[in-house]
């Protein structure tokens, strides 16, 4: 073969396998950018500050139901934990929306903080976000679903427990002016006058302070509280009554530990749990408040040496205007609503309140709460740590 040919063959030859070289490492540069953004999708501009700006929950999700990015108000909510959605009831209605295409609104109520009974009530938006993407809204309606349920109950509630004081003060009136002139008869009306007008206020006063508890969110100044204080208010404040019948007052556990929320409210609710273990304890004996940490939650636990509850009211003790003993409650003066404010106040905080009792054993009521982070935040979703059965009081 001639030479100039021959190097013009090669010359033809180099370029070629050069050219598909080329298009071979530029082909592979294009599938590699395709595999990043399939591995690391970016969410489409301006989404981010429209998310960022949002008051409520907005949550946008990759094909993989993967949280790309998230309102503050998704993170309060605790409905985006570990870049995940914490609800299944979310996840399923995300891939709803993936598979038809067609957007999805609904109501939900949603369990409130990583344990406890308290519900979130949300009304939710889910659509499609270009191709790819889904975006969850969720506007809270909690508070109206609270104030709905207050109105519907404070009336029935209210005429039925206030009708016993009521009644009474109207006999003790009409005994009072038909024992006109006896002193003697007429200070014992009065005495019994007084009594029931304080425990109509008490009444009252509950009744005001548990609608306030479900009408609104306990946590709207929330702040870091220690346990320690909380603990030695409480149990300061029914000192006077435990001394008067020799009962012994004992705390211990553990110390420096910190939750998150409203401190007069977690003080009322662990007064109303040491007032009613004294109330329901023989003279002489002894009531322990006893604190633990274990795993994100706090425990504080109280425990009496006290009468005991049937098994077949412990489902019911913390129902408003339960009693388990009628009797005694009128002579202790208690209204059936402490411990019902005892179980919202939990709630509010994102807790929960368990009981262990047994006739002629005593009880013990033991309030769980989330733990405090060191930034200062409520912690995040997690799995709940099952209640002992009894626990351990110093």
């Amino acid at each position: 073969m001639d030479t100039g040919l021959l190097v013009l063959v090669s010359l033809a030859l180099g370029l070629a396998v050069g050219s598909g070289f080329v298009w071979l490492l530029h082909h592979a540069s294009l599938r590699g950018e395709r595999a990043v953004e399939v591995i690391f999708p970016s969410v489409p501009d301006g989404v981010d500050q429209v998310i960022e700006a949002l008051e409520s929950a907005g949550v946008v999700l990759d094909p993989s139901n993967n949280v790309m990015k998230a309102s503050p108000g998704a993170h309060a909510f605790g409905l985006v934990w570990n870049q995940s959605l914490v609800h299944p009831e979310l996840v399923r209605l995300v891939d709803r929306v993936r598979r038809s295409g067609e957007p999805i609104t609904d109501e939900l109520t949603l369990r409130r903080g990583p344990f406890g009974d308290g519900d979130i009530h949300l009304f939710v938006r889910i659509a499609r976000l270009g191709t790819r993407f889904v975006l969850l809204l969720a506007e809270d309606r909690t508070e109206s679903v609270r104030l709905d349920n207050v109105r519907r109950d404070f009336v029935a509630n209210i005429s039925h427990e206030l009708k016993t004081p009521i009644g009474a003060v109207g006999l003790l009136a009409e005994a009072l002016d038909s024992a006109a002139d006896e002193p003697e008869m007429v200070r014992k009306f009065a005495g019994r006058l007084s009594t029931e007008s304080a425990r109509l206020a008490r009444i009252t006063q509950e009744i005001i302070e548990l609608s306030r508890l479900q009408a609104s969110d306990a946590l709207t100044r929330a702040e870091l509280v220690p346990v320690d204080h909380v603990v030695a208010v409480a149990v300061d404040q029914n000192r006077v009554v435990a001394e008067a019948r020799r009962i012994t007052l004992a705390t211990g556990g553990a110390h420096d530990v910190d939750v998150y929320g409203d401190e007069a409210l977690l003080v009322t609710a662990l007064h109303n749990l040491v007032s009613n273990a004294i109330n329901y304890s023989p003279d002489g004996s002894r009531v322990g408040i006893g604190v633990r940490a274990v795993d994100g939650v706090v425990e504080i636990a109280v425990t009496d040496q006290g009468v005991g509850i049937p098994e077949s009211d412990i489902d019911r003790v913390f129902e408003r205007f339960f009693r388990v003993d009628q009797s005694r409650d009128r002579n202790t003066g208690g209204t059936g609503l402490g411990l019902a404010i005892v179980k919202h106040v939990a709630q509010n905080h994102g807790g929960d309140v368990r009981v262990w009792s047994q006739p002629g054993r005593g009880s013990t009521f033991t309030l769980r709460l989330p733990e405090a982070s060191v930034d200062l935040t409520p912690p995040a979703p997690a799995q709940a740590v099952p209640a002992p059965e009894h626990s351990s009081i110093p």
